[in-house]
């Protein structure tokens, strides 16, 4: 019976080596929340999140002060309960936020010490759909100096060109006329067949706003529109639904299944984009996904491939991956010391046991120090 040890965790800084542009912030640095869960059978299980462009201590100290003593000389297969009790010290700290994505940090480390524990890859160790690898689109076409249609048309065109048949850029920054412009150039570039998500990353404040770019964005047929409004927005995200023939996708940094459960009753999205170090962890994830595939909806996962490919690999309604080709954005790749490889358009699942994979120390240790 593995009991759980000890648990550590840091929250390394690590700078961009651009600075990136979304439709409404600009990013220099990527604070990331880090946790190791060690068993008494000296097996150890890893997790992570994002907390933004500061926040680190705050993960810390929730990791620290209300999470651990309820771990600490616990059975680490009792998950559910152990969830049941992080969420329940959480009310009043918060269970959205920082704090939540501390809870799923370490949720994903008990999945990964016990996957580990039983010798098979997470993939499997949840009830394998697929076996081998899963669907990814490649994602980018961020704002930066210098970069405009043309250079945005080049990236996604040399996405097609390592195999991906779905690309997905950023939109909603500019004016109208200026995005019809970058999305034009785009699918002048990639031809018909080639699908192009827009992520708007909150861009727009109401429906009237929305419709000037929609209108324009519709004649390119666009694959589905991300988060076009705040996401505590949901229903001006159903109104956009019902006058658009475009998918609407959100709940990236939708917390837990009540939100997500408020999402579905709405029809405020056909694709839910949950992300399992935010959400709540694994165990609320695929609650979430469950509960999605009642209402005919799908997964598309945000962010994060390293942990989302053997979520996506154990749920039916799970459809793809989003995959980011290099460090600039998702930076996150440094901090492990093995990545996921692609072909055609696809991940192939690690096959070695939990996620597959172990934080990089060395590079760690230039950053931060474990607590």
């Amino acid at each position: 019976m593995p009991i759980i040890e000890s648990v550590e965790t840091c929250a390394p800084a690590v700078p961009l080596d651009k600075v990136t542009a979304f439709s409404n912030r600009t990013v220099t640095t990527r604070h990331y929340g880090l946790v190791k869960v060690r068993s008494t059978e000296g097996v150890e299980g890893i997790g992570f999140c994002y907390v933004g462009s500061s926040g680190g201590s705050v993960f810390t100290k929730a990791v620290k002060e209300l999470f651990s003593p309820l771990l600490l000389q616990a059975d680490s297969y009792g998950v559910e309960s152990l969830w049941a009790k992080m969420y329940q010290e959480a009310l009043l700290q918060g269970r959205y936020g920082t704090v939540m994505r501390a809870l799923s940090a370490l949720d994903i480390a008990l999945w990964d010490l016990n996957a580990k524990t039983h010798q098979l890859p997470l993939h499997k160790y949840l009830g394998a759909f697929e076996l081998d690898s899963v669907a990814a689109y490649a994602s980018g076409g961020y704002y930066l100096d210098g970069k405009g249609p043309k250079e945005l048309a080049k990236e996604m065109t040399d996405y097609v060109a390592m195999g991906f048949n779905t690309v997905k850029m950023k939109s909603g920054r500019l004016t109208p006329g200026e995005e019809e412009i970058r999305l034009k150039a785009v699918r002048d570039a990639v031809g018909p067949d080639v699908d192009i998500m827009m992520d708007m990353n909150n861009a727009w404040s109401d429906v009237t706003e929305a419709m000037r770019y929609v209108r324009r964005f519709e004649a390119y047929d666009p694959y589905f529109f991300e988060e076009p409004f705040s996401p505590d927005d949901i229903d001006n995200h159903a109104r956009l639904a019902r006058l658009t023939k475009v998918p609407v996708a959100t709940g990236e940094i939708g917390y837990g299944r009540w939100y997500h459960k408020v999402l579905m009753d709405k029809e405020a999205a056909s694709i839910l984009q949950s992300d399992a170090a935010v959400c709540g962890g694994i165990t609320e994830w695929r609650r979430i996904a469950q509960t999605a595939a009642s209402y005919g909806l799908v997964m598309y996962p945000h962010w994060f491939h390293d942990l989302h490919a053997p979520l996506v690999a154990s749920t039916p309604n799970a459809r793809c991956v989003e995959f980011f080709c290099n460090d600039q954005v998702l930076n996150f790749r440094n901090l492990i010391d093995r990545q996921l490889s692609f072909e055609g358009g696809r991940v192939r699942l690690h096959q070695d046991p939990g996620l597959g994979f172990n934080f990089d120390e060395k590079f760690i240790s230039k950053l931060t120090q474990w607590e």
